[in-house]
Formats: C-alpha cells, structure tokens, sequence
C-alpha cells in the first residue's frame, strides 16, 4: 500500500498547489500567479490545523511466480538428473480501508488507518518426470480485519525558499491473522514424499508489530512538485511457538521519489519509483540457535498516479504500480477518495 500511496503524494499536492496559484490568479484579474506561500499563508502538504480528513481507498493486488527446485546432479550440461520440482503460486488481495487524518496544528498531524482484506492463493507444485495422480492444485482463501495502523506526521520547515521536509513515524499491531496463526497443509506425492506446504487459510496480517520512522521531501516548483522518501522499518521478534520458536522478521530500509505535474487546476499526475530492501527473516528454534533463513529481498515498484478534484473538499486518486524486481507484485491498483471535513 505503501508504494503506491507515495506514488500520488506529487500528484495530490502539486494539484493542491495549483488550486491555490488559480485562485490566486482569479483574486488578481489574471494578472500573474501568487506564491502559494501568499495565498495559504504558509507552505504545507499536511493537514491544516482543526481539519479533518476522511479517506475511503480500495486497493487490488495481484503477484504470482514460478519456482524450479533441482535436486540431483548433471550428467552433461542442460541435462539434471534427480527430482525435479516446479511450483507456480499466484496471490490476488483486496483491500478496503478507512483512514482517518486529523490537523493537531499547521504543521502536525496524527492519522489512523483500520483495513479488511480479502486474500486468495492458488498453488500449483507437483514432481515432474513422474507418474502420479495428484492434482497438484491447492486453493486457499481469507478474509477479515488486517493490521491496524497510527502515525504522526511533522513538517520540519516552512519551505518558503525551497523544498518541505516531513518527518513521521508509523506504528503498525498485529490485528490481523498472521502466517504463523493460521493452519497449513503438507503436499505428498503418491509415494509420501513431501513437496511443499501451503496454508489451508490465507492470513490477513503481518503477525508482528513494527515502527517505521521516516523522512520525506516535498520541492514544489513551476509547474511541476518533485518528491521523495526514506525510511526504516524495525519488525519486532516474537515467540510464535511450536517448531520455530523466536522469530525475527527482517527489517526494511525504503527509498522513493517522483515527480507530479499539473495539467490544470484540478487535474494532475505523477511518476514515481519505490524501492524497498527487506532484511534476513531470523528463526531462533527452542534449542536457543540462531538461525538465518530466507535472504535479502529486493522489491521495486515503478508507479504512476493521477488525481482528479471533484469538489472544492474531495480528490480522487487512483494508482498503478508495476513490480519491476521479482518479489514485488505483478500489479498493484489503488483508488483513494479523500474528503475534507
């Protein structure tokens, strides 16, 4: 969600800001645009003091990948000799959520964010060269309320001469059903040899909780508003029981930027790329052995956004992302209504 959030942040602001130069063109006779510092009385891509923003969103993902595990030796090259074992896995998730952003003062803001989802996976993994009457095709759905999510944000400076420097930090529980809370399957071959395993229900959450302090930058110039973030998540370890024990999520640095232009006063869009380096996943087992498992993660998502004022208090914004790595999703497309109170 994340990513694709980002990717709008030029577009709703640099469209935000053109709505300002417009009316300041209109109070003006036409004659030149005002500074936009002139007309809100001080830069800010936050909510403004007393405000309150309701923002309803929608968000379909769509990842799938093919995995080939080789077991055996080679003869001559391209030729293995061994068991072979090919799995496609394709994950379709939907998401709703309600966010809700409060302006404390001109330059703070807190925000809340409660989402539900709806999460499929089908699986299809089977031994090649070999006989066997097993489908090879397992299906598994869930749905229910995801990780629940608060933050607060702060606009360092005024920007009067140059870019907006936001800092934050986000807090996320562990509401939802995590991967560790919910049943899973072995798959055997006819022979009883085991294959892989896959979830009998689909989890709706992380399992862990996490803080993600961040640093973001907003430069509006004419006409367009460059934009780009930093940031450090830090999951938190805990004991999940039975065979794995202690387990210590990766953290994970993450990096964007962008650029939003203004075709007119209520219409803008915006080109972004989010790149997020996801840390070793550590498994500490009963025996108290620190284990390392999984590697690290590369997952980047080109983007692109477009918002649209309906009304002088409601934007609507969709996005697209594109994983351009191969552990980010496929497609990501995400529709945001954000009404101002």
């Amino acid at each position: 969600m994340g990513m694709v959030r980002w990717s709008l942040v030029g577009a709703a602001v640099v469209l935000s800001l053109s709505h300002a130069q417009a009316q300041a063109q209109s109070e003006d006779g036409g004659s030149r645009a005002r500074d936009v510092g002139v007309v809100t009385g001080e830069r800010s891509v936050l909510s403004s003091r007393g405000s309150l923003v309701v923002e309803p969103s929608l968000q379909y993902t769509h990842a799938g990948s093919t995995q080939v595990d080789i077991q055996g030796f080679t003869v001559i090259p391209a030729i293995a000799i061994g068991l072979i074992n090919v799995s496609q896995v394709q994950r379709d998730t939907l998401t709703s959520a309600l966010t809700l952003r409060y302006g404390l003062t001109q330059r703070l803001e807190v925000e809340a964010r409660v989402p539900y989802l709806y999460r499929e996976e089908t699986i299809r993994e089977r031994e090649i060269l070999a006989d066997t009457s097993y489908p090879g095709v397992e299906r598994s759905t869930g749905h229910g309320l995801g990780d629940i999510e608060a933050g607060i944000r702060y606009q360092i400076n005024t920007g009067a001469e140059g870019p907006l420097f936001v800092g934050g930090v986000r807090i996320k529980s562990d509401t939802g059903r995590g991967p560790f809370d919910v049943d899973t399957q072995e798959l055997l071959t006819d022979e009883g040899d085991s294959i892989g395993e896959a979830f009998l229900e689909q989890p709706t959450g992380s399992g862990f909780w996490s803080v993600q302090p961040s640093l973001s930058m907003v430069y509006p110039t004419q006409p367009a508003v460059l934009y780009g973030h930093v940031s450090y998540l830090w999951s938190i370890e805990r004991d999940v029981g039975g065979e794995y024990g202690r387990v210590d999520p990766g953290d994970a640095i993450s990096f964007g930027l962008g650029m939003g232009l203004a075709v007119n006063d209520r219409t803008s869009f915006s080109l972004g790329y989010d790149h997020s380096i996801v840390g070793r996943t550590r498994i500490k087992d009963p025996a108290n052995q620190l284990q390392p498992n999984f590697r690290r993660v590369q997952v980047g998502t080109a983007s692109l956004g477009i918002s649209q004022r309906l009304s002088a208090r409601t934007t609507a914004n969709i996005g697209f992302g594109f994983g351009v790595t191969d552990a980010a999703p496929d497609v990501q497309i995400s529709l945001r209504l954000p009404i101002r109170f």
